[in-house]
């Protein structure tokens, strides 16, 4: 079965750069064209943030666009997210799914953005 495995640093500084790493086990991340990240801050629903399809383009959010870069290395089945100029209400659990998320879950990773 696909487990996915979130990781981060857990704690960033205002304005710093986040960088989040998916692994994939169990099944190689070409099995599904497309891959996505999706956060949920403190007391929040979840909110999609991006997804990259298997040609390497990619779609965002809107609203965080400016500021969000997602990435995978099929070679490594690995899915990444770069975020830069983090700021306090970017604090949420990151998780990584396929697009449209399938019923399995990573545990995800908590980033808090606090000086």
């Amino acid at each position: 079965q696909v487990q996915l495995q979130e990781s981060g640093p857990g704690l960033v500084k205002p304005s710093q750069t986040l960088s989040l790493t998916c692994t994939v086990s169990g099944g190689s991340i070409t099995t599904t064209d497309t891959w996505s990240w999706i956060r949920q801050p403190p007391g929040k629903g979840l909110e999609w943030m991006g997804l990259i399809f298997y040609s390497g383009n990619t779609a965002y959010s809107p609203s965080l666009k400016s500021r969000t870069s997602i990435s995978r290395d099929n070679a490594k089945n690995t899915v990444y997210l770069q975020m830069n100029s983090l700021k306090p209400e970017d604090t949420a659990i990151y998780y990584c799914n396929t697009y449209p998320p399938g019923t399995r879950w990573g545990q995800g990773t908590q980033v808090t953005v606090s000086s």
